[in-house]
């Protein structure tokens, strides 16, 4: 029981990552039926850029909160700035495309994101610095760090109020809207590209966060580590439900509990050859299966194919 609430624990923390992540997919699926590859990439960009800026400020003599408060700031500003920046210029213009155009033009800017942070910042990993001394507390036979607490609620927070502010402010009726009908939305006077521009804004600036989230949880940066990572939340979308915004939040939640309990307890059983280090596989796995029984997801509706 012990390791059930363990291995609960770090699933619903890793799991409300990869469910952040997992938002900016299923925002720009639900408006554009496109497949943003590079998202990941943003994130991993976010992630470097707040790593870069505490490394400046932690030998200042400013607050550890203030330090924080400015790489997350510094990560949200370039990570907005290139979400939108790429909507206007690489996808803009193929909106009208056929369906393979954009999503090449995804992959080429993931690639070009990520060796541009390696000449950037190097191809070695960068370590946190040392501001952070999480303190650990036992619940249930089972440990947790204040800073697992603080992704968490971080997380949550966030996503209920993407969810609100979806539901209930007239820029969310208006992505909705959009996403229903794009062309029937210009009609009643909705201005689809600002949306689409916003929905890329939106996106872009949640993953900062989870970027942020990463390397605090972590420890480390890479500029590869937007890979995997754009991956497991793109597997999390299609769990939940690609488009489905309430669903991404589900599946990111879903596939990191899964993700941990399979680690925890196949680990175990095979004596440490299938553990932590094989925890990818669990992730693919639920993916293939998801495709397989059930392509539209666990909340998401069977629809016809866009023209």
């Amino acid at each position: 029981m012990d390791i059930f609430i363990q291995q609960l624990i770090n699933g619903l923390v890793l799991g409300s990552i990869y469910a952040l992540v997992a938002l900016g997919y299923t925002m720009v699926y639900g408006i554009l039926g496109l497949i943003n590859f590079a998202h990941g990439d943003i994130v991993m960009v976010g992630a470097l850029v707040a790593l870069a800026v505490a490394q400046a400020l932690a030998a200042s003599l400013l607050p550890v909160p203030l330090v924080l408060l400015f790489a997350t700031l510094a990560a949200l500003l370039v990570c907005v700035a290139l979400g939108v920046t790429i909507e206007r210029v690489a996808y803009r213009p193929l909106r009208r495309a056929p369906r393979l155009a954009p999503l090449i033009t995804a992959i080429g800017i993931s690639i070009l994101l990520q060796y541009s942070a390696a000449l950037i910042w190097g191809k070695q990993y960068i370590s946190t610095p040392d501001l952070i001394k999480p303190e650990a507390f036992t619940f249930g036979g089972a440990q947790f760090t204040d800073l697992q607490a603080f992704i968490f609620l971080l997380a949550c927070t966030l996503m209920a109020g993407l969810l609100w502010f979806i539901k209930a402010s007239r820029i969310g009726r208006a992505m909705r809207a959009t996403e229903q009908n794009a062309e029937v939305a210009g009609l009643m006077g909705v201005d689809t590209n600002r949306i689409i521009s916003f929905t890329f804004f939106l996106g872009s600036a949640i993953g900062a966060i989870a970027g942020v989230m990463v390397v605090l949880y972590y420890g480390l940066g890479h500029y590869f580590m937007g890979f995997m990572l754009g991956l497991k939340a793109f597997t999390a979308a299609v769990l939940g439900g690609i488009g489905n915004v309430a669903g991404a939040m589900l599946g990111g939640l879903l596939l990191g509990v899964i993700e941990s309990l399979a680690a925890g307890y196949i680990g175990d059983l095979t004596g440490g050859v299938l553990g932590s280090n094989y925890r990818d596989i669990f992730a693919f796995l639920v993916l293939i299966l998801v495709l397989v029984l059930r392509p539209s997801g666990i909340m998401g509706q069977h629809t016809s194919e866009r023209a």
